[in-house]
């Protein structure tokens, strides 16, 4: 991977969700009223989420699963629903924390109520989603973390995490469509003080080939894939299996 370029990426993107950015991601997230474009943008991540959700087993049980930039902890949650023994990471603590109060928070409400509770559980920590340490895996889930990548860095960063994944890669990207392409020129105009970590728009079918040499060499095979279109979200989901 070209660490330079990945590394100050990452760092960029820890500082802008972990300072400038947690309280409006807090909201974004949650229940709370919010304006039309975050309107768009909430219901893009829903659909998105419940698309990746969708290709992941329905019984979980037993099987290990990195939720690698978990946010607000949404897609953990319905993961260990099922079963699951989730990893769930993102560089910011402070969304990490939040998600753990809101998981803590619903385990205490379904304590108190009628439902089941949860078969599997889930481990918050903030960090790398790269990090090595973190073990083993039968699924990786990446909604949303690599869209502030170029290609070589995503297929780098993928690489690394097929090296220790059993099942599949389920990731997102923001595809290289004439609209996007024109609003990250426009964002580039902005003093970088001014601006979040701009998306990176990625042709799919470079990336594609970048991903047969990489993880292709090593038995990955390319899947599914669904793009979601929601106002001022648009992101494409793609499945690599074993």
């Amino acid at each position: 991977m070209p660490q330079t370029t990945y590394l100050e990426r990452r760092d960029q993107i820890e500082t802008y969700f972990d300072r400038t950015a947690a309280q409006a991601w807090e909201r974004l997230t949650s229940t709370a009223p919010v304006g039309r474009i975050r309107a768009t943008v909430r219901a893009g991540r829903d659909q998105m989420r419940g698309t990746l959700l969708d290709w992941l087993p329905d019984d979980m049980r037993g099987l290990r699963l990195l939720d690698a930039g978990c946010g607000t902890g949404a897609l953990a949650v319905e993961a260990a629903q099922r079963g699951a023994e989730v990893v769930a990471i993102d560089l910011s603590p402070t969304l990490v924390q939040l998600a753990r109060e809101r998981h803590l928070a619903n385990l205490a409400r379904e304590r108190h109520g009628s439902g089941g509770g949860q078969g599997g559980r889930i481990h918050f920590t903030s960090g790398d989603m790269l990090d090595e340490a973190l073990g083993h895996f039968d699924h990786v889930v990446a909604m949303d973390s690599l869209i502030h990548y170029d290609t070589p860095d995503i297929v780098a960063a993928l690489h690394r995490l097929a090296l220790r994944t059993r099942g599949s890669l389920l990731f997102t990207f923001a595809p290289r469509t004439p609209l996007l392409a024109a609003m990250h020129r426009v964002g580039r105009m902005f003093p970088r003080s001014d601006r979040s970590p701009a998306l990176t728009p990625v042709a799919q079918p470079r990336l594609r080939l970048g991903l047969e040499r990489s993880i292709g060499a090593s038995g990955w095979r390319e899947g599914r894939s669904h793009r979601v279109a929601s106002g001022f979200y648009t992101s494409q989901a793609w499945e690599w299996t074993q």
